[in-house]
């Protein structure tokens, strides 16, 4: 059975790929605090998933795999394949936030976004896990992949619940270091599902390197993290404060607009 090593660098990508989700997850929270007081909140919107869904969980999850090495293995990287994992990221994170802010569904718009985001962020980790071309056979341990898929519904559906109630600097740094932590756990709870084993006559993988093709791929994102860093620092700073809450109306549990 060849051995599977996902520090290979010892503590250097999982310490980076979480600074990049906390990082990502920072963003899009102070995203989503404008898109409930902007004028532009689907632009806003968009921002947010970008950075949660690419910053956050996509370039995570890749700078983990810069780590992940099999002994006696060669590593490729279906680059189209890799570059639809990115999107499903953004896309799903996307739709998420914007079920879960229908706040006329009550509380079920919260479960329904954050089962959607879940089964997305799933989806985007074993679509990249199904970029990564070896000349091992693969395979996965099916209750672990269960687990994780349950790890990304329950941590998606937390980061949305931060992205419409947090307020504030200290809490959103909080919530951002929360969602890092569930990020990493479910991407590291997939990963250990996986097992390999050396088979005969395997033709060696076709594809990019991880070198040729994470570390560019990566870079753009974190630069386009930077873009909107930059951009949150030149805009209106403004937070809108929490709603007050009229005595003679029942209390609503969402506090965005329609």
């Amino acid at each position: 059975m060849p051995t599977i090593d996902h520090f290979s660098y010892g503590w250097l990508t999982p310490v980076v790929a979480y600074l990049m989700s906390f990082t990502g997850s920072l963003l899009g929270l102070r995203c989503m605090a404008r898109a409930r007081s902007a004028s532009m909140r689907d632009g806003w919107m968009v921002a947010a998933a970008v950075a949660i869904g690419g910053t956050g969980i996509w370039v995570m999850h890749f700078i983990a795999m810069l780590g992940f090495t099999i002994d006696g293995a060669s590593i490729r990287y279906n680059v189209p394949i890799t570059l639809i994992s990115a999107l499903i990221a953004m896309v799903v994170v996307w739709i998420g936030l914007g079920v879960a802010q229908r706040r006329s569904w009550g509380p079920g718009a919260l479960l329904l976004g954050g089962a959607i985001t879940g089964a997305g962020v799933g989806t985007m980790h074993y679509c990249g896990m199904y970029a990564m071309k070896s000349d091992a056979a693969l395979d996965y341990n099916g209750w672990i992949v269960l687990g994780s898929i349950v790890i990304a519904v329950i941590a998606a559906t937390a980061a949305l619940w931060f992205t419409l109630h947090v307020r504030g600097t200290l809490a959103t740094v909080g919530a951002a270091a929360v969602m890092g932590v569930a990020v990493s756990g479910m991407h590291y709870t997939g990963m250990f599902a996986m097992r390999v084993q050396h088979v005969a006559h395997m033709h060696q993988p076709a594809g990019a390197g991880a070198g040729q093709l994470l570390t560019p791929l990566t870079v753009g994102v974190s630069m386009l993290t930077v873009v909107l860093l930059l951009h949150l620092a030149m805009t209106d700073a403004g937070e809108p404060a929490a709603p007050a809450v009229d005595p003679r109306r029942p209390v609503r549990y969402w506090p965005t607009r329609d």
